[in-house]
């Protein structure tokens, strides 16, 4: 069945299902992580902790080239 679409449609489908899984491992890691912290992370944000922020800035950047080398690779 894969091989009667078009590449283009193909691809458009992996990088879609590709950003919807990198948006939801984001989100569970920043919840895991706040599980494991002895701070809370959205207050620390909210009083300006930059910190915090490169923090969670590293996280995001971390899981997303984490990602996208596994999606882009599995496009082979």
């Amino acid at each position: 069945m894969l091989e009667t679409l078009d590449p283009i449609i193909l691809n458009f489908v992996y990088a879609m299902l590709g950003g919807c899984l990198t948006l939801f491992f984001m989100w569970m890691g920043c919840k895991i992580f706040n599980k494991l912290v002895c701070f809370d992370i959205s207050e620390q944000l909210s009083k300006g902790n930059i910190a915090v922020g490169l923090m969670i800035m590293g996280i995001f950047i971390g899981i997303g080239i984490a990602l996208g080398l596994v999606i882009g690779l599995g496009l082979n």
